[in-house]
């Protein structure tokens, strides 16, 4: 494929009809990136990336593309697999529907950029693996989390030895997702169908995988308790059914050099926090507590001495005794950068750890989370060979 001569990367992004593939992937990504003149090469020169959407509906799809000015558009896969002008096939699809596109993607020669979790299984998020290395295509997993502003100020933290030595982290995420019936759900219903793929853990533990893996350690076990705590809830037709997905996860991993995290996924939480997720790391010289957008940390040459007394009301404000980390950059849309760095991997070949294998890792630790889960035990994790 001769990106370099025309400057145009035509990408088939199957599953822009959906809420995150339309608003993250295609509206604020692709889109964005199209507006700003395409993405900056390190010859100085731009690639344009060209989208043409994919899905089931017909509908759905003609109006996306009429919204947006956009020329293409298909409902047949096979088609649009076997245009020669298609450089990356992009998926967002639910789960269960992922891969057999993604199998079909690579045999027909396109580079892989896909939503995790890449499959829904180990074995098949495994394959995917092999399949797309023995075929020397190049493959991409989103791992928006690690580009969010609030998690690459942490990130700074940690480069800059803020900590010391970092000894826990301690993760609060989710927010209420109402049933369905007397107000309309904020997710679709089949997040809490085991057998259409949902659940929090399947969903979530990729993306605590990978935020662990390349902040503060690799997974070395897991033990964890998946819960349904909501048992009915109402789909997008307000029709009854039975919840048979886990819709709370509590987890803790244990990983590469002794740091504990013990993270908590929730459907069914009330949110008394700054954002929707947080994330609290400690260590012997400071603290930090990061979530989507912001980071505030407290050094231990100012870390005061709370003394325990029932007896007294609460003597400090403990919040105000955080200072907060400034941006110290423009912090772009973390789905729209990592979209420019798979584009500059599958153009010029810069580099991208972001690949199947670590992909296939986080589907290891969801699967692993259930295990044990089911168990009720600690679970190791193995290394993953391809």
């Amino acid at each position: 494929m001769e990106l370099m001569d025309s400057h145009v990367l035509t990408i088939a992004m199957n599953g822009v009809t959906g809420r995150m593939g339309y608003r993250q992937h295609l509206l604020r990504s692709i889109l964005a990136i199209r507006e700003e003149g395409g993405v900056l090469l390190s010859d100085g020169t731009r690639v344009l990336p060209e989208p043409v959407l994919v899905g089931r509906n017909e509908r759905k799809l003609r109006e996306l593309a009429d919204r947006h000015s956009l020329d293409r558009w298909t409902t047949d896969l096979d088609e649009v697999l076997a245009d020669e002008s298609v450089s990356i096939y992009f998926d967002s699809q639910v789960t269960s529907a992922r891969e057999s596109a993604v199998l079909r993607a690579v045999k027909a020669g396109k580079h892989i950029y896909a939503e995790k979790p890449t499959a829904t299984s180990l074995e098949g998020a495994v394959e995917l693996a092999r399949v797309a290395r023995d075929a020397g295509v190049k493959t991409g997993v989103v791992q928006d989390k690690l580009f969010l502003p609030g998690l690459l100020k942490l990130k700074r933290l940690i480069d800059g030895g803020f900590f010391g030595r970092i000894l826990s982290v301690r993760g609060e995420f989710g927010y209420w997702v109402y049933e369905g019936d007397w107000q309309p759900a904020q997710r679709p219903s089949w997040n809490y169908r085991a057998e259409d793929g949902g659940g929090i853990i399947v969903d979530m533990f990729p993306h605590w995988h990978y935020v662990l893996e390349a902040l503060f350690g690799s997974v070395e076990a897991v033990t964890a308790k998946a819960v349904t705590h909501i048992d009915r809830r109402w789909d997008e037709q307000g029709k009854a059914y039975e919840a048979t997905a886990d819709d709370a996860a509590y987890g803790i991993f244990e990983l590469a050099g002794g740091v504990i995290a013990q993270i908590n996924s929730s459907w069914c939480v009330r949110v008394n926090r700054d954002e929707l997720v947080e994330f609290q790391v400690d260590g012997t010289e400071g603290s930090a507590v990061a979530g989507l957008r912001e980071c505030r940390v407290q050094h231990r040459a100012i870390t005061p001495k709370p003394v325990w007394n029932p007896d007294i009301a609460v003597p400090e404000p403990f919040r105000e005794q955080w200072q907060t980390v400034p941006d110290n950059a423009e912090l772009d849309n973390g789905f729209k950068v990592q979209w420019e760095q798979f584009i500059r991997h599958v153009v010029e070949d810069a580099p991208f750890p972001h690949d199947f294998l670590s992909g296939a890792r986080g589907v290891q630790l969801a699967e692993a989370g259930l295990l044990s889960s089911t168990e009720g035990r600690r679970v190791p994790l193995t290394e993953i060979t391809i």
